[in-house]
């Protein structure tokens, strides 16, 4: 392998990996404030049930750290793309893409989960390092 092309892969890697990172820990940090009581009063308003305000939590923040350490990465990604869909539709109603109310932040991170899911965890990844872990669980 020449020295350029063993450059370039070591990029992919850890842009891939920066990816995976920052997206995991931007569903983390939304996740936080859903774990508060306050947010029942939120849910309430736009019309789900107070019941599933650890669910929503916890469909944030779990999928964020094995996105993260990348592990379980496809499956991950695919609960957070039904988490970033659930806020475009029912939370922002899809009706401003930019400013006060706009899904952009949302719409960028489904296409980016979305992503994550077609390329897989990558060789930064705990599911790399383990191997024994089968494809369609990566």
């Amino acid at each position: 392998m020449t020295d350029a092309k063993f450059r370039e892969n070591k990029l992919h890697d850890i842009i891939h990996f920066g990816v995976r990172a920052v997206v995991g820990t931007i569903f983390i940090a939304h996740s936080l404030g859903k774990f508060n009581p306050g947010f029942v009063g939120f849910l309430n308003q736009i019309g789900i049930p107070a019941e599933m305000q650890f669910l929503i939590a916890l469909a944030e923040f779990v999928p964020g750290i094995l996105l993260i350490i990348g592990i379980l990465t496809r499956i991950s990604a695919s609960i957070l793309s039904v988490v970033a869909l659930g806020a475009i539709f029912h939370v922002k109603h899809a009706t401003n893409l930019t400013g006060q109310g706009g899904y952009e932040l949302e719409l960028l991170l489904l296409v980016s989960v979305l992503s994550i899911i077609v390329v897989g965890p990558g060789r930064v990844s705990l599911s790399h390092i383990v191997k024994k872990i089968p494809r369609f669980l990566q």
